[in-house]
């Protein structure tokens, strides 16, 4: 089957965004991606690359009035939320495709996403669950399902859902929680039980990410990435990762993901690292035709280096200045074990 997909993000995402595309060109035998420039260089870059498989798509041509009328009120993010059902509907009606699946631009597919549209057998929508390792677990807050991959099908049943997501996010999709919403992703929750036609996903291979990866243990066999969940000893092929939260700095430094989860020496070795240095040539190519402007994107100088004396020591004199109490190194056994800052360029 065909597959087609939509992403969106702007210039600081652009590297995550082609290592994503060749990543399907890798693994999906027949697809074809549709990307929502959120700024000029972004289509621009796009536009002049001339990827085979690869639609952009300029805000001009995809904003409509619904969603002029309600941008200033959103922050950057929040707009991009408010965005993601609007996307997977201008491309199945514009386009007339038989399918379109939304997929986040920070993910990475190491095997053919097929297998995961095929578990619909026939239904309409597809949705991931988090997942959450227990004590992640943040699905009163964020949701059950992560807006990172959703199938939608050009039929009564997938335009009804994804319709009405589009009008519940014009109407509120906000970075807090309120009223049992948040953002993009609570109004997930209720699509098994309000619409007909949605299927949850149940291949463990779709939808790994910071938040459950310690449930895995990963290896690589014949260039292939497999998983093995560790309390069933059952395992699956690889199918995307989601690399939330990683983040550029100017100096140099990257941080793999949000300190507060636990990621282990082969979860960083096989599937991080090996991502980070897919931005990293990528970067480099992009910036010998437009040096512009940084396509990883930054957060600014990065708080810590890479692991050292020195860095134990900054940890320690930080915790002090938060709290007197930290005086005999209360937590910073748990910073150490939770530093994911690294080199970019020798990563």
């Amino acid at each position: 089957m065909k597959l087609n997909f939509c992403t969106l993000f702007n210039s600081a995402y652009l590297s995550r965004g082609i290592v994503l595309y060749e990543s399907l060109v890798k693994h999906c035998p027949d697809f074809h991606l549709y990307v929502f420039a959120f700024d000029d260089k972004t289509f621009q870059y796009l536009s002049q690359a001339k990827y085979q498989y690869l639609t952009p798509i300029s805000l001009r041509d995809f904003e409509d009035d619904k969603l002029l009328a309600i941008k200033s009120t959103r922050s950057a993010a929040e707009y991009c939320w408010t965005c993601t059902p609007s996307t997977i509907l201008y491309c199945l009606t514009k386009f007339n495709l038989a399918n379109c699946t939304y997929i986040d631009a920070d993910m990475c597919f190491y095997s053919d996403p097929n297998i995961l549209v095929e578990e619909m057998n026939g239904k309409s929508v597809l949705i991931t669950e988090h997942r959450y390792t227990s004590k992640y677990d943040q699905t009163l807050k964020s949701g059950k399902y992560c807006v990172q991959f959703i199938t939608a099908f050009n039929n009564a049943e997938g335009l009804n859902v994804i319709n009405w997501w589009r009008e519940s996010c014009i109407e509120w999709c906000y970075a807090r929680h309120e009223d049992g919403k948040f953002g993009d992703q609570k109004y997930l929750d209720v699509w098994p039980t309000k619409f007909k036609g949605v299927h949850e996903l149940i291949h463990l291979g779709g939808g790994m990410a910071p938040w459950n990866c310690q449930q895995y243990n990963f290896t690589i066999s014949n260039g292939n990435l497999f998983g093995t969940e560790l309390t069933s000893k059952k395992q699956f092929d690889a199918v995307f990762f989601h690399f939330h939260s990683l983040k550029f700095f100017d100096d140099d430094m990257v941080l793999l993901t949000d300190p507060g989860y636990d990621l282990n020496s082969n979860a960083i070795e096989l599937v991080f690292k090996p991502y980070v240095r897919s931005l990293m040539s990528v970067k480099e190519k992009i910036q010998r035709t437009d040096n512009s402007f940084n396509p990883n994107g930054s957060a600014g100088i990065a708080p810590y280096g890479e692991m050292s004396i020195g860095t134990i020591i900054r940890y320690y004199l930080n915790g002090i200045k938060s709290s007197k109490k930290n005086l005999l190194g209360a937590g910073l056994i748990s910073k150490v074990k939770h530093h994911y800052f690294f080199k970019a360029t020798t990563i």
